[in-house]
């Protein structure tokens, strides 16, 4: 284009002279001009437009990279919070092993470890519906086990993954409420945001985030909360 242009000129610079060496200042040499004026601005606006667009998709292009980037972010600090949640409970589940020769039955801490792993275990096998109904047997069958808050926090993982959103709101909800200090309760809250956006609750979804910075503003939850704040 920007080799054409000049070409053009030079053609019609050279149409203009042998017109009006043809017919000096009549109307159709003024008429010839006009003509090649309007068609030089046309061409001049189109090149302009061509390049604001050219400018605009450049800039586009760089926000979706900087999008990507930071969900590739975010979903290695999530793979790397799920990995340290399970050697949390591999440590928890050795301890309790550690009360052996104890016949399983309700309250036995053994069997609660048993129960425990088969849900997470179904879901790291991405089997969300069963592992969600298993935790809830788990919730329903071990009131007082100490290991409720990581139950209803999964559970609630299992059901967002279910697309059971309001379930997952729920679970998310059980453990900010009645366990705000566990280690857990930061991812939580974050599970709690995501719920509330993808059930279209933008402005309380966001207020949620803001809530992880004030309450627990060093946690990696609370990293992935600014960022998204940020729209970084």
């Amino acid at each position: 284009m920007r080799i054409l242009l000049p070409i053009a000129l030079v053609l019609a610079t050279t149409a203009l002279n042998t017109a009006h060496a043809q017919f000096g200042g009549s109307r159709q040499y003024n008429e010839l001009r006009e003509e090649m004026n309007a068609r030089f601005e046309a061409s001049g606006r189109g090149q302009l437009d061509l390049a604001n667009q050219n400018e605009q998709l450049r800039s586009e292009v760089a926000g979706l990279r900087g999008q990507v980037e930071v969900l590739l972010h975010e979903i290695e600090q999530l793979k790397q919070r799920q990995r340290d949640f399970y050697v949390d409970l591999d440590d928890r589940i050795r301890g309790l092993e550690g009360h052996g020769g104890v016949a399983a039955g309700p309250g036995d801490p053994a069997a609660e470890a048993s129960a425990y792993e088969a849900a997470l275990n179904l879901l790291k096998e991405g089997k969300h519906t069963e592992s969600l109904a298993a935790f809830e047997a788990f919730i329903s069958e071990h009131p007082r086990s100490e290991m409720l808050p990581g139950a209803n926090f999964w559970a609630g993982n299992a059901a967002l993954q279910a697309r059971e959103i309001v379930s997952a709101r729920s679970f998310f909800n059980t453990v900010i409420s009645n366990w705000p200090n566990d280690a857990i309760a930061p991812d939580a809250m974050l599970g709690l945001a995501n719920s509330l956006r993808l059930m279209g609750e933008a402005r309380q979804s966001e207020d949620t985030l803001r809530r992880i910075l004030e309450r627990y503003p060093d946690s990696s939850a609370a990293q992935v909360a600014s960022q998204r704040l940020s729209g970084q």
